[in-house]
Formats: C-alpha cells, sequence, structure tokens
C-alpha cells in the first residue's frame, strides 16, 4: 500500500479510520469541522489536519490533488436536509472540482443503505431498486454520482453503502434502556440492519488495499445478520436484567414524512464478501454490543 491518504470528514467514522492509518505508518491528510477532532489528530501524528468546511474550495489550495487515496467519510452537518445537501451533495461537488486538478489512485465515498427504500422485509443487494428512496436516500445517490464512477482524474472508485453505525461511545440503543426509556420511536417488528465502526473501517481498507485489477465497485456493508428492533433490545435488556422498552410504531420526528411506510429490508453484504475477501470481526449485533455492555 503507497504512503499516503486523505481523510475527507473525520467524524466518528473518519477519525478511527485516521488512527488506524496512522498506525499502519501512512501518512495522513485530515480534514475535519471539529477543533478538538483536530487536536486529536495532530496529537496522534497526521501530518496535515484542516480545519475546514468541505463544500466550500478554500481548502483546495491546501492538499495536493495528487493522491494514491481519498476517503470521504463525512457525516449530516445537521439542519435537516440542507444539512446533507451541504455535506453529502455540496461536499462531493467540491472534491470533484479539486480532484479534477490532479490524480488521484483509488477514491472511496462512505454511504448508506438508507438509498434502499424497500417496506416489505425484502433481501436487498445492489442490484436492488432505489425508485422511490426518501429525499436523504435521493441525496445520497445524487453524491454517490458525483464520485462513482469517478471522472478522468480518478483512476478507481468505490461507494460503501454503510448499514447503521454503532461502536465504542455510540449505541443508541443501550444508552436508551440504561436511560430508563420505555418507548423507542420506530417499528420493533422491522429488520435492523448494523455494522460496528471497526468492521466499517475494516471494508474501507479491504477496497483500498484490493488488488489495483479489481475495478471499483458499489458495496453494501453490514454485518450480515439483520435483527429485528425488538428482538436487540430484548436482547439488551436482558443482559442489563431490566425490563425491555417498546416501540412506539411512530418514526422519529423530522426523518419521515407523516403517514410514510418505515424502511424494512434486510442487507445482503455477499458481494463484498465475495469480491474483496471481507469478513466482519463483529459477524452481528450480540458480539458487537457485547464489549460495549461495560462501557459507561
Amino acid at each position: 500500500m503507497a504512503s499516503g491518504i486523505v481523510i475527507f470528514g473525520c467524524g466518528y467514522l473518519g477519525s478511527e479510520l485516521a488512527r488506524q492509518a496512522i498506525a499502519k505508518g501512512l501518512r495522513v491528510t485530515a480534514l475535519t469541522r471539529n477543533k478538538e477532532t483536530a487536536a486529536v489528530l495532530r496529537s496522534l501524528g497526521a501530518e496535515l489536519v484542516l480545519e475546514a468546511q468541505l463544500e466550500e474550495d478554500a481548502w483546495h489550495s491546501q492538499i495536493n490533488p495528487t493522491q494514491d487515496f481519498v476517503v470521504n467519510c463525512v457525516g449530516s452537518s445537521g439542519g435537516g436536509i440542507e444539512g446533507y445537501v451541504k455535506s453529502y451533495l455540496n461536499g462531493q461537488e467540491s472534491i470533484a472540482r479539486w480532484a479534477a486538478n490532479g490524480a488521484i489512485g483509488t477514491y472511496l465515498f462512505t454511504g448508506s443503505v438508507s438509498v434502499y427504500p424497500q417496506t416489505d422485509g425484502s433481501l436487498v443487494n445492489e442490484k436492488a431498486s432505489c425508485d422511490g428512496a426518501s429525499d436523504r436516500g435521493d441525496l445520497l445517490l445524487a453524491s454517490e454520482a458525483i464520485g462513482f464512477p469517478g471522472s478522468p482524474a480518478v483512476k478507481r472508485s468505490f461507494v460503501l453503502r454503510l448499514a447503521g453505525i454503532y461502536g465504542p461511545g455510540r449505541h443508541v440503543f443501550l444508552s436508551r434502556i440504561r436511560d430508563g426509556e420505555t418507548s423507542l420511536p420506530g417499528d420493533g417488528e422491522a429488520w435492523l440492519n448494523l455494522i460496528h465502526r471497526d468492521d466499517a473501517c475494516s471494508a474501507i481498507w479491504a477496497a483500498l488495499e484490493s488488488l489495483p485489477e479489481i475495478v471499483g465497485h458499489i458495496f453494501n456493508v453490514s454485518d450480515g445478520h439483520p435483527v429485528l428492533r425488538q428482538e436487540l433490545v430484548n436482547w439488551l435488556a436482558g443482559e442489563m436484567e431490566v425490563e425491555p422498552p417498546s416501540f412506539s410504531g411512530i418514526a422519529n420526528p423530522g426523518r419521515t414524512a407523516p403517514g410514510a411506510r418505515l424502511p424494512n429490508r434486510k442487507i445482503d453484504n455477499g458481494r463484498i464478501r465475495e469480491e474483496l475477501g471481507w469478513e466482519p470481526r463483529y459477524p452481528s449485533f450480540r458480539e458487537g454490543y457485547r464489549d460495549l455492555l461495560t462501557e459507561k
């Protein structure tokens, strides 16, 4: 693997990816909106850390557009749908303008399985229809299209559609049970697709470190074991020896249109396992959450 990587969007996932890249001995360039995150990355040994807004062009002159590896794992800047436009769509457009002036070996964008609108509990692979996706899903699809298959300045590109990320310091269901909540939003009989943060990172490395002759693709990244939401909280509550909360059947306010059916599909991760040989360290929520139960 070559010695340099640029990571855009060093939030929960990107910061861990940057830490791992530094540990691998790579020269790391990182861009983040967060001052505290920037300070941590500098202390870990990142070669260049910029505090900037990805969607703006001010950073373009500070990062060489000729790079071996570039990863965009930006998250929403908040503010609802406008935050999605700014972070994902405008962010990808900014990267494309920057990249046009250089040459990139491999470019990788982390999207989301939320591009799949299925509500019938079906098994969904990368060939599944995305027609009828939510407004956020449509924006993610538009963002994917900017980075994949890429511009002439990009040798190959990947899109990883990530399932719901959890891990150290980020475990919503566990936290809510600890807080004593008795009713959770959503449908307890709908399927939940998860990926541990560390497995999301290992999937990124599997793509970046794949043989040069492997053409970039779109991959679903999940642990491969969907779980019903109620089953998950029942198991967590049992491990904690408390009463499990129930589900309200109502989506989080502001995230789903009134009356709309909630997403309900099982994500198939077979393609990345077959083509890149990737396997999750945490093959289900049980292995992943067991390490988190002792976390305060």
